[in-house]
């Protein structure tokens, strides 16, 4: 069975092509400009067409999104494309993570179910490098202990450009070291190592509040820039989210 996962968020909407539960195919576009369903179905038929997605072939398309304004008309677009409806999955969707708030986004929901499915038998942390840097941890029997939500390191690292004068766009990546004297290392190491020790330090904070050596899984699109520089992740996966949306939408038949 095929399936087409979206997950819309506030910076990037992530696509998958899944054939089962494996992910075959994987493309992210802007969130941004806000674009009208029209203007979707034109730019998602070109990406099919790129990657010879077949949409007559797709049994099912499910969608997650923190973007309540964007939902419908991505689902309309697709709808349009598929001539199916697309299956919509949030906090409110059936699962074996039992929802504890109601504040609780739909990517966030969906780390927690990945992790719960993937990971059995383990307590688990999920870090989300997304536009926030979110951070959750959930219990091998399902329950969800908490969440942690912090700036993300792009949001952090636009704000550090646009509010000063002489400092410049760069790339984000491990520096040639911690101490620079050149202003792209100086503000590399800020952002890197600055973001590594605010997350080694939840995971020991976690750690010790919940009694257990947690199993840590990075996501998010700059998780894999993290994970060689500490062993305190064990893993990272950027279609984390993705397939918590695709077990979800599996629950919701």
């Amino acid at each position: 069975m095929k399936s087409i996962i979206v997950n819309i968020g506030n910076s990037n909407i992530r696509f998958g092509l899944f054939d089962d539960d494996n992910c075959d195919i994987s493309w992210v576009i802007n969130t941004k400009p806000y674009r009208t369903s029209d203007e979707m179905q034109a730019q998602f038929m070109m990406l099919y067409q790129t990657h010879r997605i077949e949409p007559q072939l797709i049994d099912r398309i499910i969608i997650g999104s923190v973007v309540p304004q964007l939902t419908h008309e991505i689902s309309q677009a697709l709808k349009k494309i598929h001539g199916k409806k697309p299956i919509v999955v949030d906090r409110n969707t059936p699962s074996e993570v039992p929802m504890k708030s109601q504040q609780m986004g739909t990517d966030i929901y969906a780390n927690l179910v990945a992790a719960h499915k993937l990971y059995p038998d383990k307590t688990k942390i999920i870090i989300d490098f997304g536009t926030a840097l979110t951070v959750s941890c959930i219990r091998a029997d399902g329950d969800t202990v908490g969440v942690i939500i912090a700036p993300g390191i792009i949001t952090s690292l636009k704000s550090l450009v646009g509010e000063t004068a002489q400092l410049p766009e760069i790339e984000l990546t491990k520096p040639k070291s911690v101490l620079g004297l050149d202003t792209e290392t100086c503000m590399q190491s800020g952002m890197v190592y600055g973001y590594l020790g605010m997350v080694e330090g939840f995971i020991q904070r976690i750690n010790a509040e919940v009694q257990d050596d947690c199993f840590v899984i990075a996501t998010g699109g700059v998780s894999h820039i993290y994970k060689p520089l500490t062993e305190q992740i064990h893993i990272a996966d950027r279609l984390h989210t993705l397939k918590g949306l695709y077990f979800l939408g599996m629950n919701s038949d």
